[in-house]
């Protein structure tokens, strides 16, 4: 790696000097423009407006409007004579607790590199901030423009991490911000659920850049002459199928990752003042229905032996009525 920026890291009274390398780097695949028709290269130039007449870069300055609304003119030379693009110090102002600081304030990385003789003071510093969990914000000049910066040990390498300026985050204005959007407490746990299946260790080494493999893939079938992702005839999506409801849907997830999940809950009734009639009734008729036929059945064996009874005391009194 080839560093960008060397200075001196501030602590209190403790300079610490560094090299500042880029800790990215882009694995976009390089081109050029050319006209589609021939392949013929596309090349820019700087022309005067309403003329052919190119300008050199080293003649080229930049206008700006005042607040008056007049515009400036000010040269590379102009601006590099601001007092802060002389600077070539890094100054810690002081150390937040990590998760203070949101990502969403996380520009651009650069490795930090000791280039004294002993780094004593360097991996001291590293070691503190790894023991006392917090960042330092720190402020510096790259290019000639001021930049706040968050910096963190990463590997045992501290890492300056530049931060956007407080006015370059956008503040969110949605209108769903201010509805009264109603959430069920079984979405909320089947969605707590569908996280737990899905939660894993973060491993950037899984995942990879499908756009450039495809990319590749394309110049190189297109290098031979042929076609990288040949036309396949795609199902046509069937609107019923989808799955309207939301619980329905977390749910769906959850059993496609092999997880067993209740039957949803019953919705509550809601309440009411009127009594309401017991809503099984027909078992109960069902009920006394066996009931009396078991009754009537029962009284009809019974009438049965009671018959036979007295049909066979009547045959036996018989003959002695006859002797007599």
């Amino acid at each position: 790696m080839r560093s960008i920026w060397r200075g001196d890291l501030s602590f209190g009274l403790v300079n610490v000097p560094v090299k500042v390398y880029s800790a990215t780097e882009s694995h976009d695949r390089t081109s050029h423009q050319v006209d589609a028709a021939d392949g013929a290269r596309i090349r820019y130039r700087r022309v005067r407006e309403g003329t052919d007449t190119e300008v050199e870069f080293s003649k080229i300055a930049n206008a700006y409007e005042s607040e008056s609304g007049d515009r400036v003119i000010l040269t590379k030379d102009d601006l590099a004579s601001l007092p802060v693009s002389k600077s070539p110090e890094i100054e810690i102002l002081e150390f937040v607790p990590i998760d203070q600081v949101d990502p969403i304030y996380f520009d651009k990385p650069y490795y930090l590199e000791p280039s004294s003789k002993s780094p004593k003071a360097y991996v001291l510093l590293a070691k503190a901030l790894e023991t006392t969990e917090r960042l330092a914000i720190a402020n510096f000049t790259l290019r000639n423009k001021t930049r706040l910066a968050a910096l963190r040990v990463i590997d045992g390498v501290m890492t300056l991490q530049t931060l956007l300026w407080p006015d370059e985050v956008r503040v969110p204005d949605f209108d769903f911000l201010n509805s009264d959007i109603e959430i069920r407490d079984q979405e909320l746990d089947m969605a707590a659920s569908l996280i737990e299946t899905m939660a894993s260790d973060f491993d950037p080494s899984q995942f990879e850049d499908t756009y450039q493999v495809e990319l590749a893939k394309l110049i190189e079938a297109r290098a031979g002459g042929g076609e990288a992702f040949p036309e396949t005839d795609e199902p046509e999506g069937d609107d019923d199928s989808e799955v309207a409801d939301l619980l329905a849907a977390l749910r769906a997830s959850v059993k496609s990752r092999g997880r067993d999940v209740d039957e949803e809950p019953a919705e509550p009734e809601p309440k009411s003042t009127t009594k309401k009639t017991p809503s099984k009734k027909t078992p109960a008729k069902k009920s006394a229905a066996k009931k009396t036929g078991a009754k009537k059945t029962g009284a009809k064996k019974t009438a049965a032996k009671s018959t036979g009874a007295e049909k066979t005391t009547a045959k036996k009194a018989a003959p002695r009525r006859a002797a007599g």
